[in-house]
């Protein structure tokens, strides 16, 4: 059995989310309406403790998404709700970024409509791209091999911690 590395305590995690909700404030002042799209189970969790985060932060309106897609075969996307987001800013979120593929394709279904702002948030991000994607906010970036594994784990709607394996 491998052994698990811790690389993000629970505590931690707050830490970053808190400080990434920040960040969404400060860089998205004036704008009335955001839309946080999680990516899957977990960053669909964590999409849901960024807009609880934002509450007392935030003056506009953040509404929740979730994005379902095959990370193997991403040809079909599936949005829920889904909802108007033309001249609205649009935050795709993800648990862990490899090689930015899964937040390519979660971003192309908003790309029929027309967003004023289309940005990423992502837990942890990996040094191994192979798309062309950015990440706006960053919990922890990362080196490792490619044969390393970064797993988030999730139960009860909460984030628990992060380990490399």
């Amino acid at each position: 059995m491998d052994k698990k590395r811790i690389i993000l305590t629970k505590e931690i995690i707050e830490k970053k989310l808190l400080r990434m909700a920040y960040e969404i404030v400060e860089r998205n002042s004036g704008e009335q309406f955001i839309a946080l799209a999680g990516i899957r189970e977990s960053g669909y969790i964590i999409a849901c403790r960024i807009r609880e985060m934002l509450k007392p932060l935030y003056k506009g309106s953040v509404e929740l998404m979730s994005i379902q897609l095959d990370k193997k075969n991403p040809g079909e996307v599936i949005i829920e709700p889904m909802f108007n987001v033309n001249n609205k800013v649009v935050i795709l979120i993800d648990d862990v970024a490899n090689t930015g593929r899964t937040i390519l394709y979660a971003m192309k279904p908003f790309l029929d409509s027309y967003p004023k702002k289309i940005q990423t948030l992502i837990l942890v991000e990996r040094t191994h791209k192979q798309f062309p994607v950015a990440s706006d906010y960053v919990g922890l970036s990362i080196s490792t091999t490619l044969q390393e594994h970064i797993i988030v784990e999730v139960n009860k709607g909460e984030v628990q911690g992060a380990y490399l394996q």
